[in-house]
């Protein structure tokens, strides 16, 4: 591809474009490809550029498909009493511009933009401090940084290697162009009211190396971005710099490009079995797999079948956090999501939808973790209506003459759930839900909206109970940290509110009130503290065990198939595999870049 370019003088060759110790891609169980050829894949809105740093997955460090964190961009790094970290990077590695990538970006990022109160207001990213206290951050050379707080800071490194990552350098050759500190024209025209544009929203603009909607920021991912949105086609290029090699020391990525494909998220199943995507799994639902695969042979795919890794396929968030007062005491009381659980049959919802091939279970970790124990996955969680109408009667929830319950304030005990509107497959086990809830008294109803209202809803309070898929991490070791346990972020739905008080250090939100709840905050900060490996175990038990006694949010089903398609003569992609947001970034932790066509 770069042949002519190289030729014309317009790249160096590929020896002195590689950095001098590149990483090496161990291709077990797969074999050595070739150069060439373009990668279609389909996403149905235009801020999926972000799909090409996903699943790019170049990270400071990063997930092995074990779970391992190894150096990706570093060369290599050191860990020292779970607090002090240092990195060494590659030398002769550069941005996609070919500008060298060192230190200096990594101090650009740190005093110039996270420590910066016109572009950070807030301050560093919470996840770079620990009881408020930043690092000491060290520059020792080119190539040598080290971070270094007083306490241990375990959720660094995943953070770094996560799906969505804290990135910690940006390219400050291309960066300084729009900072007052470094531009004297940008300075001049913030000085004297001359900017149509404030100069911190002009440089967060630019600087957006997630997203990738920026064709002009350099990158170390192996396809870079070419397009600028809004479009409908985004076509990726490799990057002639990209740090990776194959084992016989040729250039990574194999493919010249990678283009996303803009459609409705509807359509993408039909255009996927069409033929039009060489590789996807975005969008594509167990439900579409007999479909496609009838029509793998005609359009020249393989349908695979890899498995999801989230604690719940589909869960239930009963909101602790409602406005409502009478339905906020009915919620915080155990019994009635203890009920809530043992009145859905999981058997049937996994039969008619999931063909037997689901896990009937809580949203828990899943058999694959070293963690797991059977108890986890069954408490509360076997049909039981009996059992259920029991814990109802209890709290004198009444029924009337329909056989419907009542509030203790009188009204009919009708539970409106709502979804995002984006799932015809949560509208179908939602149904499923409803039939065994009315035997036990309770009217279920589901309401749909868009994503941004649904979320905000909830944020709110307004909404009762809400549905989404289950914990993000469901192979879980004693090492991971077990924030989604605990109330940590404003995105858990059946506590926002508890969990906007931890990320706004308690300025907005409301401090948790629930002793459990109480108690997991806390266990967290244990866990965040130590560095024994057999207190982190038991911390995760412990924690593991409240969730499922306490039923804060209601598992259905979980290891549900996602279907993968693979054009047939696509090589390197897993036959097993699991698929997973974080850790996982979907296809980033098998390394597309080592995905090849056969000519």
């Amino acid at each position: 591809m770069f042949k002519a370019d190289v030729a014309a003088g317009k790249l160096p060759p590929v020896e002195k474009r590689l950095p001098q110790n590149p990483r090496v891609m161990p291709l077990a169980g797969k074999v050595m490809g070739h150069h060439g050829g373009t990668v279609h894949s389909l996403a149905g809105r235009s801020r999926d550029t972000r799909l090409f740093t996903i699943y790019g997955y170049a990270r400071l460090v990063g997930y092995q498909p074990d779970l391992r964190i190894v150096p990706d961009i570093a060369e290599s790094f050191q860990v020292v009493e779970g607090r002090i970290f240092t990195f060494k990077l590659r030398k002769g590695h550069r941005w996609s511009d070919g500008h060298p990538f060192t230190t200096e970006d990594f101090r650009y990022w740190w005093e110039d933009v996270a420590n910066n109160k016109e572009l950070s207001p807030s301050g560093p990213p919470r996840d770079m401090l620990v009881d408020g206290e930043p690092p000491k951050v060290e520059f020792l050379n080119e190539t040598t940084v080290r971070y270094t707080w007083t306490k241990p800071n375990p959720s660094f490194l995943p953070r770094l290697a996560g799906t969505s990552p804290l990135f910690i350098f940006r390219p400050a050759h291309y960066l300084k162009k729009f900072h007052k500190k470094y531009s004297a024209k940008v300075a001049k025209a913030d000085a004297d009211g001359t900017a149509k544009r404030k100069w911190s929203a002009v440089h967060n603009r630019m600087d957006n190396m997630y997203e990738a909607d920026n064709p002009d920021l350099p990158s170390l991912q192996p396809w870079v971005n070419t397009t600028k949105p809004p479009a409908d086609r985004f076509v990726a290029v490799r990057n002639p710099y990209f740090h990776r090699v194959d084992m016989g020391g040729r250039q990574l990525p194999y493919a010249d490009r990678f283009i996303l494909v803009i459609v409705d998220s509807k359509l993408i199943a039909a255009k996927t079995g069409a033929g039009e995507a060489d590789l996807q799994a975005r969008d594509l639902n167990f439900n579409n797999y007999t479909f496609l695969k009838q029509s793998e042979k005609a359009n020249g795919y393989r349908t695979l079948l890899w498995r999801a890794a989230k604690g719940s396929h589909i869960a239930l968030f009963p909101n602790l956090n409602v406005n409502d007062p009478v339905w906020r005491k009915v919620l915080r009381d155990v019994r009635f999501r203890r009920a809530l659980s043992l009145a859905i049959d999981r058997s049937l919802v996994n039969q008619v939808l999931y063909f037997g091939l689901a896990i009937e279970a809580n949203n828990t970790i899943l058999p694959g973790s070293p963690l797991y124990r059977d108890s986890y996955k069954d408490t509360w969680a076997r049909y039981d209506r009996k059992q259920a109408n029991r814990l109802l009667d209890e709290m004198g929830l009444k029924r009337g003459l329909d056989g419907i319950r009542h509030l203790p304030d009188g009204r009919n005990l009708e539970l409106i759930i709502e979804t995002a509107g984006e799932s015809s497959e949560q509208t179908d086990v939602l149904e499923l839900v409803r039939e065994t809830w009315r035997e036990v008294g309770i009217r279920a109803f589901s309401k749909p909206s868009q994503r941004e209202a649904f979320r905000n809803r909830i944020f709110a309070g307004e909404t009762v109970m809400s549905v989404w898929s289950g914990l993000e991490n469901g192979l879980p070791t004693a090492e991971t940290s077990p924030d989604e346990l605990a109330p940590t972020s404003q995105l858990q739905l059946q506590w926002p509110k508890f969990g906007q008080y931890y990320e706004t250090s308690a300025k907005v939100g409301e401090a948790p009130d629930m002793s459990e709840v109480q108690e997991l905050a806390d266990l967290y900060q244990r866990w965040r503290r130590s560095t024994n490996d057999e207190e982190r175990e038991r911390i995760w038990h412990r924690m593991l065990e409240i969730h499922v006694e306490q039923q804060y949010s209601i598992g259905i089903v979980s290891g549900v198939p996602q279907p993968v398609i693979a054009r047939a003569t696509l090589m390197n992609v897993p036959g097993v595999a699991f698929y997973n947001w974080d850790p996982g970034a979907f296809f980033g932790i098998y390394h597309p870049d080592t995905f090849w066509f056969k000519q």
